[in-house]
C-alpha cells in the first residue's frame, strides 16, 4: 500500500521596507501569526538599528538595512553572531530591493523610499505600496515603471486598497467618481483660533489610528488626504474633478466608488491596517486570520461631512498642486515634510505648516521647475522644495516665538 505524501504550500517570500514603523509592525504581526507561511528576506528601517536587529533575529531575516548610515554600527553590534547580513545607506536599500522576495511591503516614509521601491518594481515583484512619496513625488515616472516592468502594484493605504477591491464590481471606464474618506484627525471641530494654539502633543493624539509622527500630523492638517488624492489620480487614472474627499469620523467606510449606472459601492472595514495588509499578502487569494469583525449594529451611526478647506487649507494646496502638475506635487511633498519637522520641533505653529508649504509652492512656480522624468530629477526637485521651505522657516519661527 502506497501512502499519500503530504504536500506543503511554498512559503511566501516577503521583504518589508519600513519594518519598525506602524505598517511594518502590523505586517510582522500577521507574519507572526502564521510563520510557516512566510519567509522574511529583508527588513529595512530608517534609523533604529537595535530595534531592527531584534526584529530581524525574531523573524529569521536574511538581510537588515538601515537607511541612515549613522545607525549602521548599532545594527552590526546588535546582529553580531546572528547570521543576518547588515547593510546601510543607498547601497543597502538597493541590496534589500534585490532580495528575491515575492512581496515587497513598501512603507518607508519620505523620498528615501522612492529609489528602492522603483528598484523592486523592476524585478517584477508584487509591491504593496504604502509610501505616498513614490506617487506624489514621481507619479508618472513610477506608474510607467510599474507598467513596463510587469510588476503587480497593490495599494496598501486603507482608502486606495478599498477602491482597488471595489473595482472588482465594474470596469475602470465605468467609474464616475471616487471618494476617499478622512477621519478629520484630532482637530476636526477646532476653530481657526484654537488651531493657531495647537501644540505637537495635541496633534499627535489621533482619535482612531496609531501611526508614525509624520503621517499623524498630516492627518491633523488634512495634508494626508491631499497626498492621497494625488495617489488616487495616478493609481486609478482619475482626474482631480472626479476625485472627492468626505470627512467620516468613524473611519469605517474607507472609500466609495460611484459608477455610471448610479450604483455606489463602498469599502468598509474596521480601522485596522492589518486588513489591507492581509489583502496584499494573500492576493489574489484572501487570507484566513482572526481579523476584528465589523459590527454595524454596535456602531449604530456612521456620519459624513464635507472637509473645511478654510480651516484646513492643506487639502486645497494638494488639489491645486495636482491640477497644476509639473514639479508642484514633488515640491508640495518636500515642503510639507520640512514644515512638519519644524512644527514637531516647536519652531513654527500648527497653521504655519500649510503656510510654509504654500510659500514654497509659490516660489517653485516662479522658478518654472519641470516635472521629474528620472529618479535623479525627482530627488533634485525634492531637494529644491526642501530648500525653498527652509528659507521660509525663519519668518514663521519669529512669529511663533
Amino acid at each position: 500500500m502506497v501512502s499519500a505524501q503530504k504536500t506543503t504550500e511554498p512559503k511566501i517570500a516577503v521583504s518589508i521596507f519600513g519594518a519598525t514603523g506602524s505598517i511594518g509592525k502590523s505586517t510582522l504581526d500577521l507574519i507572526r501569526r502564521a510563520p510557516s507561511r512566510y519567509d522574511v528576506k529583508a527588513l529595512v528601517a530608517r534609523r533604529d538599528g537595535r530595534k531592527l536587529a531584534e526584529l530581524a533575529r525574531a523573524h529569521g531575516a536574511r538581510l537588515a538595512v538601515v537607511a541612515e548610515p549613522e545607525s549602521y554600527r548599532d545594527l552590526c553590534e546588535a546582529l553580531s553572531g546572528s547570521g543576518v547580513k547588515a547593510a546601510a545607506g543607498r547601497e543597502g536599500l538597493l541590496a534589500a530591493a534585490a532580495e528575491s522576495a515575492e512581496v515587497v511591503i513598501a512603507a518607508i516614509s519620505g523620498a528615501a523610499g522612492l529609489e528602492p521601491t522603483l528598484a523592486a518594481l523592476s524585478a517584477k515583484r508584487r509591491i504593496a505600496l504604502a509610501n505616498k512619496e513614490c506617487l506624489v513625488s514621481a507619479g508618472r515616472l513610477f506608474m510607467q515603471a510599474a507598467k513596463s516592468s510587469g510588476a503587480t502594484l497593490l495599494p496598501l493605504d486603507s482608502e486606495h486598497n478599498a477602491v482597488f477591491q471595489v473595482l472588482t464590481a465594474g470596469p475602470r471606464e465605468a467609474i464616475e467618481r471616487i471618494t476617499l474618506t478622512a477621519s478629520g484627525g484630532p482637530f476636526r471641530t477646532y476653530s481657526v483660533e484654537r488651531l493657531a494654539r495647537a501644540v505637537p502633543e495635541e496633534a499627535l493624539r489621533h482619535p482612531i489610528w496609531s501611526m508614525g509622527a509624520k503621517i499623524t500630523i498630516d492627518s491633523a492638517t488634512l495634508m494626508n488626504k491631499g497626498l492621497e488624492l494625488i495617489e488616487a489620480h495616478h493609481l486609478f487614472e482619475m482626474p482631480s474633478a472626479r476625485l472627492d474627499v468626505l470627512v467620516h469620523p468613524q473611519s469605517i467606510v474607507h472609500a466609495l466608488v460611484a459608477f455610471r449606472d448610479g450604483a455606489v459601492i463602498a469599502g468598509l472595514a474596521v480601522p485596522d491596517m492589518r486588513v489591507p495588509i492581509a489583502y496584499c499578502l494573500g492576493w489574489p487569494e484572501r487570507l484566513a486570520w482572526d481579523a476584528p469583525r465589523l459590527d454595524l449594529a454596535a456602531l449604530a451611526n456612521l456620519s459624513f461631512e464635507p472637509p473645511d478647506i478654510v480651516r484646513f487649507p492643506a487639502l486645497r494646496l494638494a488639489r491645486a498642486a495636482l491640477e497644476a502638475g509639473g514639479a508642484l506635487p514633488t515640491v508640495l511633498n518636500a515642503a510639507n515634510e520640512v514644515a512638519v519637522e519644524a512644527f514637531l520641533a516647536r519652531r513654527i505653529g500648527f497653521l504655519d505648516i500649510p503656510a510654509v508649504t504654500e510659500g514654497a509652492l509659490e516660489r517653485a512656480i516662479s522658478e518654472g521647475l519641470r516635472e521629474p522624468a528620472t529618479v535623479a530629477e525627482a530627488l533634485a526637485v525634492d531637494h529644491i522644495g526642501r530648500s525653498l521651505a527652509r528659507t521660509l522657516l525663519p519668518q514663521f519661527a519669529a512669529k511663533a516665538s
